[in-house]
């Protein structure tokens, strides 16, 4: 069984714990009476500026919790300052170092769209991602059959929110695109031996529509990581390590896109 395999076991009996706390006519409840979602996809596709999602999470684990370093809130806050055009939140516990009260907390605090990244694959887990005040959430093609994933982007339209799903291959993506995907984020992140490499974007960007918002995630470290993605087509870039690991998230980013 591989990672994600693995993860996913776990998940899946997370799950019902959840749902057995908050029932899902609930749970719908509260995706409806959230406030309404912001606008991401247009966002990432401006050309007066380097669109970056900057990822946020919880505090580090030994041994980088050692050197301490902002929170998921005040990371955000820099990141936005820096001029990020969203910013992607952590939610998982257990294996992201995540929580969905980081989720919550960075909606209240900015006002830029919210992209919740978690392992997901339920509708439950899509009303309760805009319950917490997510404006997009991020979906696997690789773990998710074709019909799950096309009901989940539909759940997902249907609250007017937006799903970045996300592909490694040229198989992702072609059921990524036939289950109606309009945000494609190519991860550099294998998920089985989990290298990084930015050349699984190069690869796959002329295979990817004019018509789909264009994402590269993971591995993205030089600003010339960025200029040759953004050349091969790429509209806009998810960024997390690079800016995390640094004491200034915010100041890392800025190093980044020049502003």
């Amino acid at each position: 069984m591989n990672l994600l395999a693995r993860i996913l076991e776990a998940k899946r009996a997370e799950l019902e714990s959840e749902k057995s706390r908050l029932p899902i006519r609930r749970a719908i409840e509260m995706a409806s009476g959230a406030l309404p979602p912001r606008s991401f996809a247009p966002g990432l596709r401006r050309r007066d500026r380097i669109n970056v999602i900057a990822e946020v999470k919880g505090a580090a684990r030994p041994p980088e919790a050692a050197r301490g370093g902002p929170g998921p809130v005040e990371a955000a806050r820099a990141c936005a300052l820096a001029g990020a055009a969203a910013i992607s939140v952590l939610t998982d516990a257990r294996f992201l170092n995540g929580s969905p009260s980081h989720l919550a907390d960075v909606r209240e605090a900015l006002d830029l769209p919210i992209l919740r990244k978690d392992f997901l694959f339920d509708e439950y887990q899509v009303y309760r991602s805009r319950g917490l005040g997510a404006d997009a959430l991020l979906l696997i093609a690789r773990v998710l059959p074709p019909k799950t994933l096309t009901m989940l982007i539909g759940v997902s339209r249907s609250l007017h929110m937006e799903a970045l799903v996300e592909v490694h291959s040229e198989e992702d993506l072609r059921k990524a695109l036939d289950c109606g995907a309009s945000i494609i984020g190519v991860n550099n992140r294998d998920p089985d031996t989990m290298r990084v490499s930015i050349e699984t974007s190069l690869r796959l960007a002329p295979l990817l529509p004019e018509a789909v918002t264009k994402v590269s995630v993971s591995g993205i470290v030089t600003r010339a990581d960025l200029d040759g993605l953004r050349a091969a087509g790429y509209d806009a870039f998810l960024i997390g390590e690079r800016l995390m690991r640094d004491e200034d998230p915010g100041a890392a980013l800025r190093s980044l896109i020049g502003s």
